[in-house]
């Protein structure tokens, strides 16, 4: 399939809020389907070093705007807080999705890359038409959780943006 099953996304957030209510929302997956639409569930599978953390293991499922849905488990292997987030996920993506969060002015700002590629046949055989379209549904998916972290901290989502290369 060579690379035509992989995907280089990234999504910018800004928001008028504090870095560290910011990062306590983003380190916690588990409330993350209470206010991200699209997040349906997200299970505890193993907890990592010091109840959290390093090493933790979680499902996530999604479904986006498209009638399909993508499971996978995430693990974490990098935590710097409130600077960096990372993990590698395995299922029905595979690759690694890192968190990057700054602060300036008042102003917090999230930067998500996410280095996956695809698994499930079906996809893959869909890939060369309908990339354009798994590309849209993931913009759909990140302009929710944006929308519905700034409601969740009450503020305003500053900036928003996602692309891919």
């Amino acid at each position: 399939m060579g690379t035509a099953n992989r995907y280089h996304l990234t999504t910018l957030w800004q928001l008028d809020a504090p870095l560290g209510v910011v990062w306590d929302a983003i380190v916690e997956p588990e409330a993350w389907p209470g206010w991200w639409r699209g997040v349906e569930q997200v299970v505890t599978l193993e907890t990592g070093r010091e109840g959290g953390g390093l090493g933790t293991r979680q499902r996530f499922t999604w479904k986006g705007a498209l009638p399909y849905r993508l499971s996978f488990v995430a693990c974490v292997t990098r935590l710097e807080p409130q600077r960096l987030l990372e993990g590698r996920v395995e299922g029905e993506l595979e690759g690694v999705g890192r968190w990057r969060f700054g602060a300036d002015a008042g102003r917090t700002w999230v930067r998500f890359d996410w280095r996956v590629r695809t698994t499930p046949a079906w996809m893959n055989l869909l890939t060369p038409l309908a990339r354009p379209l798994f590309r849209w549904n993931h913009r759909v998916l990140m302009h929710a959780g944006g929308i519905g972290l700034a409601r969740r901290l009450g503020t305003r989502l500053a900036f928003q943006a996602t692309w891919s290369s």
